[in-house]
């Protein structure tokens, strides 16, 4: 890979992106988005809407960060730049309004304390699953340091750890406002603390982390059989808590089952108050997705809410990725959806679960649209062709999840980018073409 030529930068991020987020985000935000250039350090990534600047802003910044630092350190930050295609011009909808009029402060990190803002107690939706570590957080604030110290919050992936251990961080700035708070992750800690050795300032980050009154460190699982960054832990830890500082970790998983850790560190961990937030019920789904909703400007009905409140499975992540989608089909079609848009996006977002080649795939297609199967492989344009070959890449890629680079390689050694166009356009198709969708959805039931 040339790290200066931007197309094949960008082509090795969306390899990377795509082992770190769900494929209904990675469809929605990344297929429109490139690298416009690359200046004295810094990378411009083009979007196509300020509502896209700002999600990338939000969401995935740090993640875009990490990727490209392990290219080359030469790469100091990454800008979002807004690229217009002037060959598409999308209807203003009430949600593209609703949107991009959000007020912009609520998506920024506060740099002082790396907290959210947005992240707050009256934003995050409580139910059964979270109750008792929402309870127990606001509990730790009316006593930081003295109750509930340290508080360990855990549960699987994307199920709203994040942000309820900043919201106790925000919230501590409000009642607080004369006393000191930092959030960081377990890995930015010994990322910090390895650099401090190398460059002879180990005193001065011990002074750094010393100082906070309440000191928030996520994915504490990520310290797993890094000896020397536990042994500065258990030395911070011991230093604030001596001092009635109130501390807050979050994990994947019970601090009792997390491997490689030392068991004088592990005991720290389990002094105060340790608390599990569980799967989200559906009530809670509900509750969680008419919130998220409505903070894209959009007014789902109650039978949608249910609808898809049972219909999707995984974590609140996971949900809000297909919330994600629909509301971009809404922007483009111009109008909330309702039951049955929903329930088609949902179809399309599906995906069987037996598994099937890549050949297997092409053979029905080809059958199924009466096409000589090789043709699929070769290097042509004919209107024939394209349509069957933009539906194989669909089906691979909303179906049975293969990447793009793969994808391409197998169907005759198409470039990653042609096949994110070929996929986007089919998805942009069906949506106005009702003969195309049912060509898919018999096509579905002669390979799964």
């Amino acid at each position: 890979m040339d790290r200066s030529n931007p197309k094949e930068l960008w082509e090795h991020i969306l390899t990377q992106i795509e082992l770190s987020v769900s494929p209904a985000n990675f469809n929605t935000w990344f297929t429109q988005s490139s690298i416009a250039r690359i200046e004295d350090g810094i990378i411009y990534i083009g979007v196509p809407s300020q509502f896209y600047r700002d999600w990338f802003l939000k969401k995935f910044h740090s993640l875009l960060l990490k990727i490209v630092r392990t290219v080359s350190v030469e790469f100091r930050n990454i800008e979002y730049v807004i690229v217009k295609d002037e060959r598409r011009k999308p209807r203003e909808t009430k949600v593209d309004r609703a949107t991009t009029e959000m007020p912009l402060d609520e998506y920024y990190i506060n740099k002082s304390d790396n907290l959210n803002p947005r992240y707050t107690f009256d934003s995050f939706v409580v139910g059964s699953f979270n109750e008792l570590a929402f309870t127990a957080a606001k509990a730790a604030l009316e006593r930081p340091g003295i109750v509930y110290n340290p508080l360990f919050v855990y549960g699987d992936t994307g199920r709203g750890k994040t942000h309820l251990t900043q919201a106790i961080g925000n919230q501590f700035k409000k009642q607080y406002p004369n006393r000191k708070v930092f959030y960081l992750t377990s890995e930015k800690f010994a990322v910090d603390y390895t650099d401090s050795i190398g460059a002879g300032t180990a005193n001065r980050f011990k002074e750094k982390y010393r100082q906070y009154d309440l000191l928030i460190m996520d994915d504490i699982h990520f310290l797993s059989k890094k000896e020397k960054s536990q042994e500065e832990l258990f030395h911070l830890f011991n230093a604030l808590y001596d001092n009635n500082k109130q501390i807050v970790f979050s994990s994947d998983r019970n601090p009792a089952l997390i491997p490689d850790i030392a068991e004088r560190l592990r005991s720290r961990f389990a002094m105060g108050m340790t608390v599990d937030i569980g799967e989200p019920d559906s009530e809670s789904r509900a509750a969680i997705l008419k919130r998220k909703a409505g903070l894209h400007g959009l007014v789902l009905s109650d039978d949608a809410v249910e609808y898809l409140a049972n219909s999707v499975p995984g974590s609140i992540r996971e949900l809000e990725g297909v919330l994600n989608s629909i509301v971009c089909q809404a922007q483009l079609k111009g109008g909330v959806p309702d039951l049955a848009d929903i329930k088609q996006s949902l179809r399309t977002l599906a995906r069987p679960s037996k598994a099937v080649s890549v050949k297997q795939v092409v053979t029905k297609v080809a059958e199924f649209y009466g096409i000589d199967e090789e043709s699929i492989y070769e290097k042509t344009r004919r209107r024939e062709v394209v349509r069957p070959r933009q539906v194989i890449m669909y089906l691979l890629r909303e179906d049975f999840n293969v990447s793009y680079p793969t994808i391409g390689t197998k169907l005759g050694g198409r470039d990653h980018t042609t096949v994110i166009h070929s996929c986007e356009k089919v998805k942009r198709d069906i949506l106005s073409d009702q003969g195309l969708l049912d060509e898919i959805q018999k096509i579905r039931t002669l390979v799964g």
